[in-house]
């Protein structure tokens, strides 16, 4: 034995005989041994549970690899071995980052806080624009076009909607106003998800397409001209 167990006990053995050395039979001093060096002050630096799991799954991956080497190439045993270590790196990385959470809801959802309404949105747009956030302003108005058509029962609510979404789907209820509600979500897609920065000149056209749709009634599917009310 060597090393501070091996002298920790050989000064036990020591003190034990009164200062004189004593031959210990194998057994009581294997006994000695094993008690002493069990002693915390021994382990302070020994690895972790942690640190020694992940030892003896790296070795027992290593020791997989080892095998398929030997293996022919294509054969059943390295296949096994290959699918075995396939799992391995699964259950590591499972056991090491946890069971995935299920993800936020879609990022290019249109509207992003709690339930408004068409003239709330509506007002956070005019601050915006007073204040020169174009942007904004541009996100807000669109918002108060797809609300405001929920509103008058021209689109079916729906969570999640992307603006440009809303825009097909009004727009085949208000067909006069297709190409002007896909200009406007791309308008919101771009300073929204592109990067891009809105003008005033941006938030003119979106303001102009919200006033007119405000009275604009929807055609409706197989209605003939000129047939009484």
């Amino acid at each position: 034995m060597s090393g501070a167990g091996g002298t920790a006990v050989a000064r036990l053995l020591f003190r034990a005989s009164g200062g004189i050395p004593v031959d210990t039979p194998r057994v009581p001093a294997r006994e000695a041994a094993r008690h002493e060096l069990s002693k915390s002050m021994y382990h302070e630096n020994d690895p972790n549970f942690f640190q020694r799991a992940l030892d003896q799954l790296w070795k027992w991956v290593g020791d997989l690899l080892s095998s398929a080497s030997g293996a022919a190439i294509g054969g059943p045993a390295g296949l096994v071995v290959l699918v075995l270590i396939v799992l391995a790196l699964a259950a590591a990385l499972w056991w090491r980052l946890g069971t995935p959470q299920r993800g936020p809801r879609p990022a290019d959802a249109l509207f992003e806080s709690g339930p408004l309404d068409a003239a709330e949105h509506r007002t956070a747009a005019a601050a915006h624009a007073s204040a020169g956030r174009w942007n904004q302003a541009v996100q807000e108005r669109m918002r108060a076009i797809v609300r405001s058509l929920e509103e008058r029962a021209l689109l079916d609510p729906r969570p999640g909607r992307t603006a440009d979404e809303a825009a097909a789907e009004a727009g085949r209820t208000l067909p006069a106003h297709a190409t002007r509600l896909r200009a406007a979500a791309r308008q919101f897609d771009d300073v929204t998800y592109g990067g891009r920065t809105a003008d005033q000149q941006a938030y003119q056209a979106v303001l102009a397409l919200d006033l007119e749709l405000e009275s604009t009634k929807p055609e409706l599917a197989g209605a003939l001209p000129g047939a009484a009310g």
